[in-house]
Formats: structure tokens, C-alpha cells, sequence
């Protein structure tokens, strides 16, 4: 079989599937870090308390528990990070050896396809997976240039350097928490790219449920409600 062929027996299903895929991952990426005033978002509602921290942060003494929740954000980066290059070690390791995903996925999906089929299906789960890694990577590294700045501002909160290089190091955190958050996203859809093993129809399922999920945390949790103040756990 050529590698025409091969390709073929990717039907359109499969090519609106993996657009609306695309589309999806961006839309809602889109919608969550420019979400307006209206209806803000969970993610823009944090930036505005990053930056009241950095304020808080210029008048505190000590500075021990402000370094504390930022190396621990930093080892949240760094333990997504090393998820991500395993989940991606496994991803080529099948792509090496797709006999026993066949095994597998044949007893969920109808037809035989040959090894060139399932290595490009892999190949989506891959770009999700690398895309978080360098996000989670980078979000790391912005938290540590957001460690610098902090430690340079200024001990004195009249010293006019104070709260200019608190503002600095806020929209550095903030920088760093949209990276972050753009990885977690990666690996959502990294999970719902799986589903294209099996066929179109159950990518499709599962960008829905992604979307939904993704929507719903950003924009109809509980946890929103609290950053909103609206929120009464006696109506639980």
C-alpha cells in the first residue's frame, strides 16, 4: 500500500474532527484570557489578586511567606513539566511500536489501519503534550525572573522604587500563571486527542466535553463565586 493510500483511509470526518479541535483549543483559550468585565473569567479575576499581593507584598515584613507560595508555584511548574516529557516519552514509544495500541483500539474502532494511520493520530497527542511542556517550562522561568524582581524591591514602601518594581514583579506572575494555565489547558486537550484512536465521532465527543469542562471551571464554578464574593455556602 503507497503512502497515498495510506493517507486516504482519513476521511473528512476525520478533517473537520481535528479542525473543530484546533478551533476549539483556540476559541476557548481566546475567550478565557480576554473574558471582559462583564463575566470575567477565573483566570482574570487571579491576575487582579496577583497584583494586589505584589501590593500587600512591598509591606510585609518579613518576606518569608511570599517566598514560600512562589517556590511553590515553581514546583508546580516543574512537576507539569516532568508529566508532560513522560507522557511524551510514551507517546513515542507507541509511535515506535503501534502494534499494541492496535490491539487495543481495534476492539473500540471499526477497520484495520496500518501503522502510518495511528502514528499520525499520535502525532496530535504529541504536539499537545510538547506545547505544554515548553508553556510549563517557560511559566517557570517566569516565576523565577518574578523571584528577582521581588527580591529587589525595596524594603522601605516610601523608597519611589517600591511599588513601581512590585508592579513589575505582579505582571510577571501574571505572565507566568497564563503560561501555566495555557499548559493545563495543552493537557486537556491532549486527553481529548486520545479519543481520535478510536475515530472521528469520539474526538469530536471529547472537544465537547473538553470545552465544557474548561468552560465551566473558568466561568460557572464555585470557586469563581468566591473570588466574586457571591458566594453562600449555606445555599449548598
Amino acid at each position: 500500500m503507497t503512502l497515498t493510500e495510506r493517507l486516504s483511509l482519513l476521511t473528512l470526518i476525520d478533517a473537520v474532527a481535528v479542525s473543530l479541535f484546533v478551533a476549539a483549543w483556540a476559541i476557548m483559550s481566546w475567550r478565557i484570557e480576554h473574558s471582559g468585565e462583564r463575566r470575567p473569567s477565573v483566570t482574570a479575576l487571579m491576575s487582579d489578586f496577583r497584583r494586589d499581593w505584589m501590593k500587600s507584598f512591598v509591606t510585609r515584613e518579613p518576606r518569608i511567606f511570599d517566598a514560600q507560595i512562589l517556590a511553590s508555584l515553581r514546583q508546580g511548574t516543574a512537576f507539569f513539566a516532568s508529566s508532560s516529557i513522560l507522557g511524551l516519552g510514551g507517546v513515542l514509544a507507541l509511535a515506535g511500536n503501534t502494534a499494541p495500541l492496535q490491539g487495543v483500539a481495534m476492539e473500540l474502532a471499526e477497520g484495520e489501519f496500518p501503522a502510518l494511520i495511528w502514528q499520525l493520530k499520535l502525532v496530535l497527542v504529541g504536539l499537545c503534550l510538547t506545547n505544554a511542556f515548553l508553556k510549563f517550562v517557560w511559566s517557570n522561568r517566569l516565576f523565577g525572573y518574578c523571584a528577582v524582581i521581588m527580591s529587589a524591591v525595596p524594603n522601605d514602601p516610601s523608597d519611589p522604587l517600591a511599588y513601581p518594581r512590585a508592579a513589575q514583579a505582579a505582571e510577571l506572575n501574571i505572565r507566568a500563571a497564563l503560561n501555566f494555565n495555557r499548559g493545563l489547558r495543552s493537557i486537556y486537550f491532549a486527553l481529548a486527542s486520545i479519543a481520535w484512536l478510536i475515530g472521528p465521532v469520539p474526538l469530536l465527543v471529547a472537544t465537547t466535553a473538553t470545552v465544557w469542562v474548561l468552560w465551566s471551571r473558568e466561568f460557572a464554578s464555585i470557586p469563581r463565586q468566591i473570588l466574586l464574593g457571591g458566594y453562600d455556602p449555606t445555599k449548598r
